[in-house]
């Protein structure tokens, strides 16, 4: 059964996490409204791949920009710090697969059901910090 949840204003589905994958990996759809954007981070225990269902990301990995239409997909190790995001006048929809399986309890833990919602920002980096995730900056700041 999928779970789905708002979070920093991309809505993730959880499709696969730790009870299903043997905590091998998760797998997340993302739907990035126009314009939406992580803050700066990284994953100290996982990696983690885009794969680009429809529309465009725009990926910084470390200083490293690429732009990924359709179709293409981007590795991010672990430890780089990085940003997604949907800066084209279009909504972006992409898949995230992170090994092993944490991304997605971060996810259930942290988003919200309603959009408008602000996530509980004590409670995102307890859970940051338990994953092994750093959070670098704020939403539209660039690694």
């Amino acid at each position: 059964m999928t779970k789905s949840f708002w979070l920093m204003g991309s809505y993730l589905t959880i499709v696969a996490d730790h009870t299903t994958t043997d905590s091998k990996y998760d797998l997340v759809e993302g739907y990035f409204p126009p314009g939406s954007q992580t803050p700066p981070h990284r994953h100290t225990r996982y990696s983690e791949q885009l794969y680009v269902l429809e529309g465009e990301f725009t990926v910084w990995i470390g200083k490293n920009k690429v732009v990924l239409k359709t179709g293409e997909s981007a590795l991010i190790p672990m430890g780089a710090p990085h940003v997604v995001a949907a800066l084209s006048d279009q909504p972006a929809r992409g898949l995230v697969v992170t090994s092993p399986s944490a991304f997605a309890h971060f996810v259930e833990a942290t988003g919200t059901l309603n959009e408008n919602e602000a996530p509980d920002l004590e409670l995102v980096n307890r859970i940051a910090n338990e994953i092994g995730d750093e959070i670098l900056g704020a939403p539209g700041d660039i690694p």
